[in-house]
């Protein structure tokens, strides 16, 4: 990666590109691509190892916190989204926030360093989970389940390889989708309860509190990888129609849906099938399905469980290719990936690469081994980052600047910052040094980058 960042510098332009991205998607497809992005595979995955953490009816606890998490990071998104509507999300905030000649460049070069790995990442633990539900269908060696998570990576870039128009309308489509498969869960399970819920929520492990609360961060943890894209629409920015109004009604619009269709369904699947057996499914969902329905339904729960999956990859690798562009633009990465498709406008380059990279990541690593480095790789600069950020802007800048205000200012921001400190500390140890060791990898490559172009903190 550093190669990729520091070298072909000639290539970078000193101005940026006058290039634009055109404002075609309303508030429904906005909040569709946000609610497809979260979803995804992950609570079909995440759900067994919740449970498994904390035992009993402890595990709905780790969901609601997830959620409220989630709601107090977005009021900080908000504030930055409908003041800064632009391509790339975080890259302009930390930008913005933090300075544009100096501090900021180094904060928002970082951001897009941890892009450039962690964006494949997730599109990787996607296709990999996706794999894993297939093989319910059908037996498959290992080379046979990368096939099947490198192929879908491969389909989805071919998908994504047109106009911004029509993806809105792909949204709308998938956001159907998954509304469906949830639905069909919650439904099912709530009108075929057969284990009372009082009985699961009794049965409370008896663990000392320092250790549930350990329990408790590291299941919050896995429930927040299920929450994460909520703010999808804020790399959109440049793409949403009346964004001041629609950005933060889309997120919040999103983390409500989405916290309510999960516990519905947490509800739904232990009221079926027992916590001990669920904790230990790797198909939680076909297992639930199968229990009350037979093996023949199951099978088209679990088709649905891979709909669900490639609508949320869709999402995710359309919100993440608008960041290098983003930065290509400003001038600050290779020229190359602020170019537009000349016929159906959208940033080719940086779609091609990430999901190059993703498809590589994907025959690469395990499902387990991306979950928690993920969230890990994240925090620092761009959930603590651009609190941060966000209270040095409010020093300088009128309150005219920020068409979206948070009530009672700053304590979301204090408490955001807060959680996301604790949350990274509550990952385990090889995550958080990894996490570490990919910033200080951007730090040498932003200070290579700025002394060939002779720039802060080498000049000008």
């Amino acid at each position: 990666m550093s190669n990729a960042a520091s070298t072909g510098s000639s290539s970078l332009p000193d101005a940026p590109v006058p290039e634009h991205l055109p404002r075609r998607l309303n508030l429904l497809q906005g909040t569709a691509l946000n609610m497809i992005d979260m979803v995804g595979i992950g609570p079909f995955v995440v759900l067994p190892l919740v449970i498994k953490t904390l035992g009993g009816g402890l595990f709905l606890w780790a969901w609601v916190l997830g959620a409220v998490v989630s709601l107090i990071d977005a009021f900080v998104w908000s504030e930055l989204g409908a003041a800064f509507p632009q391509a790339g999300g975080s890259y302009n905030f930390l930008k913005i926030s933090y300075g544009e000649q100096r501090w900021g460049r180094l904060l928002s070069f970082l951001y897009v360093w941890q892009t450039l790995i962690q964006a494949p990442l997730v599109l990787a633990s996607g296709a990999i989970g996706f794999a894993q539900y297939v093989s319910y269908l059908t037996p498959l060696d290992e080379w046979q389940r990368k096939a099947i998570s490198g192929g879908i990576v491969l389909l989805i870039i071919v998908l994504l390889y047109r106009k911004i128009d029509s993806i809105g309308t792909i949204g709308v489509v998938m956001w159907g989708a998954v509304l469906l498969t949830l639905g069909w869960i919650i439904v099912g399970g709530l009108t075929n309860v057969r284990i009372p819920l009082s009985q699961t929520l009794s049965s409370v492990s008896s663990i000392s509190g320092g250790v549930l609360a350990v329990g408790l961060g590291q299941a919050t943890v896995k429930t927040i990888y299920c929450y994460l894209g909520y703010y999808n629409v804020c790399h959109l920015g440049g793409e949403i129609q009346k964004p001041t109004r629609n950005i933060p009604a889309s997120m919040f619009i999103s983390i409500v849906g989405i916290a309510a269709l999960y516990l519905l369904m947490n509800l739904s699947v232990v009221s079926v099938v027992p916590w001990q057996q669920a904790q230990h499914s790797q198909f939680i969902v076909s297992t639930f399905i199968e229990t009350l329905y037979g093996p023949g339904v199951a099978r088209l729960a679990t088709i649905l469980v891979l709909i669900v999956a490639f609508s949320s990859l869709f999402a995710v690798l359309l919100g993440y290719s608008r960041v290098p562009y983003a930065a290509a633009v400003d001038g600050q990465f290779l020229r190359v990936f602020a170019k537009l498709h000349p016929t159906r406008q959208f940033p080719y380059v940086s779609l091609l690469f990430l999901g190059g990279l993703g498809f590589v990541f994907s025959l690469l690593f395990r499902l387990s081994d991306v979950i928690d480095g993920i969230l890990a790789m994240r925090i620092m600069v761009q959930f603590v980052g651009q609190a941060v950020g966000l209270l040095l802007l409010h020093r300088r800048r009128t309150a005219e600047t920020f068409p979206f205000r948070m009530p009672l200012y700053p304590i979301p921001v204090l408490l955001a910052i807060a959680v996301w400190l604790l949350i990274f500390a509550s990952t385990k140890v090889t995550f958080m040094l990894s996490g570490l060791a990919v910033l200080a990898l951007g730090v040498v490559a932003f200070l290579l980058f700025n002394r060939y172009r002779r720039q802060w903190p080498f000049g000008q």
